[in-house]
């Protein structure tokens, strides 16, 4: 996908570019076509030949989403730093408890 958001391509193009094999960028390719991620053209020239590019509104709406996931992530991640923060401030008062009782304790003993 970086390569077709720089200039559209054809399969065996960035098969090579990437190192793959022809067939594996075929497979892959019609995902992301299935996807609505790229579309294809054939050449005026030859129609046997796809050339296929990026859809920009496609991408647009993927990176909305992902900002939206990660603002929920944020969230939840937030919310357990505080979880864990107030459960050490609970902690810490527990622990001062123990330590009073027995220093009176201690006290009484003698």
């Amino acid at each position: 996908m970086e390569l077709l958001g720089s200039e559209p391509a054809r399969a065996g193009e960035l098969a090579a570019a990437v190192g793959t094999s022809a067939p594996a960028m075929s497979k892959h390719l019609r995902h992301l076509l299935r996807a609505g991620l790229v579309a294809d053209e054939r050449d005026a020239a030859d129609a046997r030949v796809r050339v296929f590019r990026l859809r920009p509104q496609s991408v647009a709406a993927i990176q909305a989403w992902l900002d939206q996931l990660q603002a929920h992530w944020d969230e939840q991640l937030r919310s357990f730093q505080r979880h864990v923060d107030q459960r050490h401030v609970d902690q810490r008062h527990v622990d001062q408890r123990h330590v009073e009782e027995r220093h009176v304790e201690e006290e009484e003993r003698q």
